[in-house]
């Protein structure tokens, strides 16, 4: 093997999907990767890692039982050196976000043309963390409607109607602690959802909860 070549191993649980991987890898870029051994499940894959002492580990996030981002999470705690490339065959920006905090270095879509696997994987190989630009839009637009940077966007004043929203409360009884009739209060909502990017009021309440707005033992929508 020459110095300048990179080991990669490939962790998915449809064979044929790993070996057109491989032998595309190793057509196209056998010069610079050289794919050392493949897995179909994820509790195989530390060992595989070891065994070859890859310099990078392509997962698949769609592996039973264990589960893709588990493998990642359980590969960066034995091999912190390996970087991983996790694969989705979905849009899952849950999924996505779950594998970049498990260590993933990079995540891209099975859609993608696997010809164009080839940059990532330099990429990755030199540090650099490698995200198609609309998965990566999309997830900052993601955390920043569930973080910080949307309250501080927020007046005190929307913050307390989009509290009083959350409640589930009627418009009229959102009106009243905010001392405006209830046409101005529908169209304090309305300017507020447009502000949340919220489609509804169930949108806004779920919003609401996971940036901490809500007292978890107080009543929301259809409870109490």
């Amino acid at each position: 093997m020459s110095d300048d070549q990179h080991v990669v191993v490939i962790v998915d649980d449809h064979a044929l999907f790993s070996q057109g991987l491989a032998l595309l890898l190793e057509s196209r870029a056998g010069d610079t990767f050289r794919v050392a051994g493949s897995a179909t499940a994820g509790e195989e894959a530390v060992a595989l890692v070891g065994r070859h002492r890859a310099d990078i580990a392509i997962v698949d996030l769609a592996l039973p039982p264990l589960g893709g981002v588990e493998t990642i999470r359980r590969i960066r705690a034995a091999y912190p050196a390996t970087r991983v490339l996790a694969l989705s065959g979905t849009e899952d920006l849950g999924l996505a976000a779950a594998a970049l905090r498990a260590g993933a270095h990079g995540y891209l879509g099975k859609s993608a043309d696997p010809e164009v696997l080839v940059a990532p994987l330099l990429a990755i190989s030199e540090g650099v963390r490698v995200l198609r630009a609309e998965l990566l839009d999309a997830l900052l637009v993601a955390a920043d409607r569930t973080g910080d940077g949307l309250l501080d966007r927020l007046s005190e004043r929307d913050v307390e109607l989009w509290t009083l929203l959350a409640r589930g409360l009627e418009t009229s009884e959102i009106a009243r602690p905010l001392l405006v009739s209830e046409r101005t209060a529908k169209r304090m909502i309305a300017s507020l959802l447009h502000k949340l990017g919220a489609a509804n009021r169930i949108e806004a309440a779920a919003l609401a909860g996971r940036c901490g707005l809500l007292d978890p033992d107080e009543p929301g929508p259809g409870r109490g």
